[in-house]
């Protein structure tokens, strides 16, 4: 059965950092996309990060975040594992929200309509 299962939500004070992971189990395909996506309450979910690599014998990746992350943000993903990871640095309150992973057999970008395959999320709280 396919799963995606997040982990490392926290709250967190203004500045400080934090390191979520996203295991994933039994995609119906080898490579595709996993990426990073956020709900604060009263708005959409947004893409945060993806990360997007090729399938057996392929050595492609692309990794894209949105602008208002740059800098602070880090995607990586262990093939090996098929664990998918995003470390946070310097967070701000505007960062709260429910961090969701989720995965596609191919590149969609950073649009949440496009994915498939979801975990259920994990809280994120920055304070001031």
């Amino acid at each position: 059965q396919e799963q995606l299962e997040e982990s490392g939500g926290d709250s967190v004070q203004a500045g400080g950092s934090l390191r979520l992971s996203c295991a994933a189990s039994g995609l119906p395909f080898s490579g595709g996309c996993l990426g990073w996506f956020r709900q604060a309450p009263g708005k959409e979910r947004e893409g945060v990060a993806v990360v997007y690599t090729g399938g057996a014998g392929s050595t492609y990746t692309s990794t894209y975040i949105r602008d208002s992350v740059k800098g602070r943000f880090t995607i990586s993903r262990d093939n090996t594992k098929n664990t998918l990871y995003l470390q946070m640095n310097s967070l701000n309150p505007e960062d709260t929200a429910m961090y969701y992973c989720a995965a596609g057999p191919s590149y969609y970008g950073l649009n949440p309509s496009r994915y498939n395959y979801w975990g259920q999320g994990t809280q994120v709280t920055v304070s001031s």
